[in-house]
């Protein structure tokens, strides 16, 4: 699945600003706990502010991420 978000992060680029972070660092460990981090992978859609618009656990597809993408980027 990285390799798929790597290349959507390339596509998107200028459109979506994409972050990653190591669930096994302890450094992030307070943000995994704000965001309700529980199982690898997850993937979150924030908004400028920093707000959840939209949570995928587990594996997802390449047509599900352009699709919540086209949503919100209307």
């Amino acid at each position: 699945m990285a390799l798929m978000v790597h290349g959507l992060e390339a596509e998107y680029y200028g459109k979506v600003k994409f972050s990653f972070l190591d669930a096994d660092d302890p450094n992030t460990f307070e943000f995994q706990r704000v965001l309700g981090f529980a199982y690898q992978p997850e993937l979150y859609l924030l908004d400028a502010d920093g707000n959840v618009l939209k949570k995928f656990v587990g594996f997802v597809s390449d047509g599900d991420l352009r699709d919540t993408f086209a949503q919100y980027l209307q």
